[in-house]
């Protein structure tokens, strides 16, 4: 059961006391916790809030740090923030560590960024040890402060611990504005902000060990900074106009977050060579090629069924030195199966051909594959891009085998690792991606879905010609009656996007 935490009465004493040079107004002590975790583990869990502020506030994309600075003498205001701000000083503390933060919302049309100074104090007097972390919004009056962020003058949050017998407490304290007093808002924040305190302090004293990272591949802030800027422009027009009956929020969202990750890393990745042109197969409602298209990235994408929107997404773009249909409907039976399946049409589509409902799943070499949500293609993704030696990128969603059949993947060999049906998928997909010789990166995406692991291929490790395709099909339980079950997607439509 969670500890309550206890609210100091109206009255009490400070429990730090500022300097009179750089303070006329008490710190007003508000709750306090006790705790059993140390000063190493209080600071560490800080020093994350402090470049994390989205862990308390869904507000906030991130914090960008402008300057950090640690030593016992000489600190002071950088020239290059604008703001001015004297340290403050408090009794019997020394002040360790100097950051400015600049607090990035999600939406800045709304809400504007806010620095802030976050100074870390110590103090060992005594038995007890004390650690202090202090938050100086850069704001004159209440009306400066954004939404975000509680209206007062500063935030102080104190540490105490006996080393003796391994035993603490953690509170909370705010410098109020001249004539602003405490409002219940207030108070319910200063409370939650101690809680989440306290609920990863304690955490790291059970052992608890963070399982999801983000920002693997793409760093967070160009991420953030990009998808900002498309969700500005796409979302609205795009939920406006959603035309299937699935929910706007959640695919309108999910697929910008997507464009964004694929964007920034094709910035990368293409940063001194043309870009090759992207194909993504089973793109369902067509969004994702859309928003690329529009961001100025050639490509297109197919499915077995056509969609309602395609009429609004579809456009007309230049492959392989002709203009095609952005938008397809073709059933993708891999070349490697065509020869030994007598039931096959006998013309397929190639690349370059829209002559038939059948897709043979060659690509020019480079071309991007995007496997995103694709079913029945993703264990299939990393082997179509060895044979057409393409890069590629799989978001698995419901696990299926080679066959196309429901499958429930065995559990990961790395134990580790969940071995829920998603987490299996996932392991069983990967492994099938490094036998075909790809080095397999994994992102967690931001993006509103469980459903949000992307593993890259980009980067080989085993030459293609020393790959055996035909012998990793059979090793994952081999394809018969895929066929079969790719047909019947044409006439019960696919699951998923």
């Amino acid at each position: 059961m969670a500890t309550k935490a206890n609210e100091f009465d109206r009255g009490q004493e400070p429990l730090i006391v500022e300097d009179a040079a750089t303070s006329t107004s008490p710190w007003t002590p508000l709750f306090w916790l006790p705790c059993s975790f140390d000063p190493a583990v209080f600071t560490d869990v800080m020093l994350n809030l402090i470049k994390n502020p989205n862990i308390n506030s869904s507000w906030l994309f991130r914090a960008d740090i402008l300057h950090d600075e640690e030593g016992n003498q000489g600190l002071a205001s950088p020239s290059h923030v604008d703001y001015q701000l004297q340290i403050p000083s408090f009794s019997g503390f020394e002040c360790k560590r100097y950051m400015i933060r600049k607090l990035i919302p999600r939406n800045t049309l709304r809400d504007d960024p806010l620095d802030q100074t976050c100074l870390i104090y110590e103090s060992t007097a005594g038995d007890e040890h004390q650690t202090l972390v202090v938050y100086l919004p850069h704001v004159s009056t209440p009306d400066d402060v954004p939404f975000y962020h509680p209206k007062v003058r500063g935030i102080a949050f104190l540490h105490k611990w006996n080393p003796q017998d391994s035993t603490g407490n953690i509170s909370i304290s705010y410098l109020f504005f001249p004539d602003f007093d405490v409002t219940t808002k207030l108070t319910r924040t200063a409370l939650h902000l101690l809680t989440v305190i306290h609920k990863h302090g304690q955490g790291r004293v059970t052992g608890y060990v963070k399982r999801v990272h983000h920002d693997i591949v793409i760093p967070q802030a160009p991420f953030q900074n990009r998808y900002a800027a498309l969700k500005q422009k796409y979302a609205k027009p795009l939920i406006d106009r959603w035309a299937e009956t699935t929910d706007p929020l959640k695919h309108v969202f999910e697929d910008l977050g997507i464009a964004t990750f694929l964007i920034e890393l094709w910035a990368d990745m293409y940063a001194t060579a043309p870009f090759p042109g992207f194909v993504d197969i089973g793109c369902g409602n067509g969004l994702l090629v859309y928003i690329l298209n529009q961001e100025g990235y050639t490509g297109w994408g197919f499915d077995a069924r056509a969609r309602k929107s395609w009429d609004a997404y579809s456009t007309r773009v230049h492959i392989s030195s002709t203009e095609q249909d952005s938008l397809r409907q073709s059933v993708l039976v891999p070349s490697v199966l065509l020869p030994a399946t007598p039931a096959s049409p006998p013309t397929t589509e190639g690349a370059d051909s829209t002559t038939t409902k059948i897709h043979n799943g060659l690509f020019p070499a480079g071309t991007f594959i995007i496997s995103n949500h694709a079913d029945e293609l993703t264990p299939w993704t990393p082997i179509l891009a060895t044979i057409s030696r393409c890069p590629f990128v799989m978001i698995p969603c419901c696990s299926h085998a080679l066959t196309g059949a429901k499958y429930r993947a065995p559990p990961p060999k790395d134990k580790t690792k969940s071995e829920s049906a998603y987490s299996s998928l996932v392991a069983w997909t990967e492994d099938v991606a490094r036998d075909c010789g790809w080095e397999v990166e994994t992102e967690m995406l931001r993006i509103p879905s469980t459903r949000n692991t992307a593993l890259l291929g980009r980067r080989r490790v085993a030459d293609y010609g020393d790959v055996v395709v035909e012998g990793i099909i059979q090793k994952y339980g081999g394809a018969e009656g895929w066929l079969d079950n790719a047909m019947k997607l044409v006439k019960t439509g696919p699951r998923g996007h």
